[in-house]
């Protein structure tokens, strides 16, 4: 009998959004997160150049949003956001394919570079794996700070093989929407670019 694990970008493939965006305008309103880009757009604009990396541009938006933030109450408003929001964003036929996969007892994993927290209750709901990006908390407080690297673009593969030893299925797919999840499709022998759009 085959084995067969089936590996998800979160944000774009299973959603329609980009949920850190998102959660940002949930958070802080959309005034402050308009503000909070408008005076970050150099580093963005930097990132799009290429001269400095995901990982960089996105710990300068995190730093600004939420440095300092207790974890407790960023815990509470993830798991308002994971309630109340998260599933307006949620694409149907790609929660369809996930439905489909685990009905065959095919092994699902949402691979993201958005932060675990506010997927974390999603993944649990549906009964799948999730392999992202952590952030770094001291002092029971954000750091604004990625702990280890952004599950992003090769790190998604790094990720992957550190959490599950590929050998061990016949078929690998993979699903994903941009140019940071290309590392993943390669992955598999099964990809799939952009299908639930």
């Amino acid at each position: 009998m085959k084995k067969e694990i089936a590996f998800f970008d979160f944000d774009g493939t299973i959603t329609t959004k980009d949920t850190l965006l998102e959660f940002i305008k949930f958070t802080r309103g959309r005034p402050r997160f308009y503000l909070g880009f408008f005076i970050n757009l150099p580093y963005i604009i930097a990132y799009k150049l290429r001269i400095i990396s995901n990982h960089s541009a996105k710990e300068k938006i995190l730093r600004f949003f939420f440095k300092n933030t207790s974890f407790e109450s960023f815990k509470n408003y993830c798991d308002a956001f994971s309630k109340n929001v998260l599933p307006k964003f949620i694409r149907e036929k790609a929660l369809e394919e996930i439905q489909r996969l685990k009905h065959q007892d095919i092994t699902v994993v949402v691979v993201s570079a958005s932060p675990e927290n506010w997927i974390e209750d999603w993944v649990k709901k549906y009964e799948v794996e999730l392999v992202a990006s952590k952030l770094e908390v001291k002092d029971q407080k954000l750091t604004g700070k990625i702990s280890g690297k952004n599950c992003h673009g090769a790190e998604k593969v790094v990720r992957i093989c550190k959490s599950y030893n590929l050998s061990d299925f016949n078929v690998v797919a993979a699903y994903g929407d941009s140019k940071g999840d290309w590392p993943m499709l390669q992955l598999a022998q099964k990809a799939y670019y952009k299908p639930f759009n």
